[in-house]
């Protein structure tokens, strides 16, 4: 009897090593993206290198028309049941610029409530190598809950491809997001929808410079995520940018030689100058003007420090008073592929990062 207790004993442990090397070969990218996960600093800010599938080219062929929809297919695909939320908003400020030595820029302020910052390097097998930034508040974590909490609210930063707000990728392309109040767009052509964080990462992942970033929004049907409007800047390491907006759920491009090398949160698009930011705006514009879009990216980050924030949250219809300021101020050198981030305009917290060519 003790035999076979004995001869079973060890049988169940074999079972059950077996199975914990089975998960452990099934999840290994997602086991050593979490090991990854370092926080930088209290604000609180992390980085993260992604090691794990995260579909794209899946997403692509089925998309997502709403938020919802968007968290369905991670949900399932990446977290393994584990639910999250997607609300990307705030109020922000981006704009381009040359080095004196030739290198093009892309400046982007992010400006919101006290947030959770994530800057994530993923290399997809299938897709270009980026760095991005992310606000885990925006995944529905906060600082009463936070990634660092206990395990579910870390498996919830594995979802962090599909909520980038600005990055830059291997080909020196880069895109921010911002937004608007006159932009809510939920276009039904028959293509295939998606939303706008999943936008910015499928720009990441297949795109190399402005004119293809273009072309691949032009393939679907695009979707506001959350209640607001918004609209994109881009740019690439050949000098080029475009501002693409979405108003009466058409999708126009303004382009750089018709003048437009700046954003912020109001409609640019036919003069329509509705919305905020206006302040911010003029003064980048002041600066480009006055430098001749000539600057250092150290320059360029005193720039992004010195534009205020505004503490107004942009709803359609709705402007709500809020306590915001900078989260994070990205320097992206589009030739260089480097990216310096000053997190909470606290100077003692600039961080640099690399990509390879």
């Amino acid at each position: 009897m003790k035999k076979i207790l004995k001869i079973t004993g060890i049988s169940i442990g074999s079972i059950l090593l077996v199975a914990v090397l089975g998960l452990g070969i099934i999840f290994s990218g997602e086991i050593r993206t979490l090991l990854t996960f370092k926080q930088l600093n209290d604000q609180p800010f992390y980085e993260m290198t992604y090691h794990a599938d995260y579909g794209l080219d899946e997403f692509l062929e089925q998309g997502a028309a709403t938020d919802d929809e968007l968290v369905s297919f991670v949900t399932k695909k990446i977290l393994k049941g584990v639910s999250f939320e997607v609300n990307p908003d705030g109020a922000c400020s981006t704009f381009i610029a040359t080095t004196p030595e030739g290198d093009d820029l892309f400046g982007r302020n992010f400006d919101y409530v006290p947030s959770i910052g994530l800057i994530v390097r993923t290399a997809p097998k299938n897709g270009y190598e980026s760095l991005s930034v992310v606000n885990l508040n925006h995944l529905g974590l906060s600082q009463e809950n936070m990634p660092t909490k206990n395990l579910l609210n870390r498996i919830i930063t594995l979802a962090a491809p599909y909520a980038p707000l600005d990055g830059m990728n291997e080909k020196g392309l880069s895109i921010g997001v911002l937004v608007i109040n006159k932009g809510i767009v939920h276009q039904s052509t028959g293509k295939v929808p998606i939303t706008t964080t999943s936008a910015i990462r499928m720009i990441l992942d297949k795109a190399a410079t402005v004119d293809e970033a273009i072309a691949l929004l032009e393939k679907y049907d695009m979707n506001s995520s959350g209640d607001t409007g918004y609209h994109f800047q881009i740019a690439d390491a050949e000098g080029n940018t475009a501002i693409v907006e979405y108003i009466d759920n058409e999708m126009h491009v303004l382009t750089k030689e018709e003048g437009y090398t700046a954003a912020t949160n109001f409609v640019l698009y036919n003069d329509m100058n509705e919305g905020s930011g206006q302040d911010r705006y003029e003064a980048i514009k002041a600066k480009q003007a006055e430098t001749g879009g000539i600057m250092t990216e150290d320059e360029a980050l005193e720039l992004l420090l010195s534009v205020p924030s505004q503490g107004i949250r942009v709803i359609e219809g709705l402007n709500e008073e809020i306590e915001s300021d900078t989260q994070w101020s990205c320097v992206y050198n589009l030739d260089d592929l480097t990216m310096q981030i000053c997190t909470g305009r606290d100077r003692e917290r600039i961080y640099n990062y690399k990509l390879e060519k």
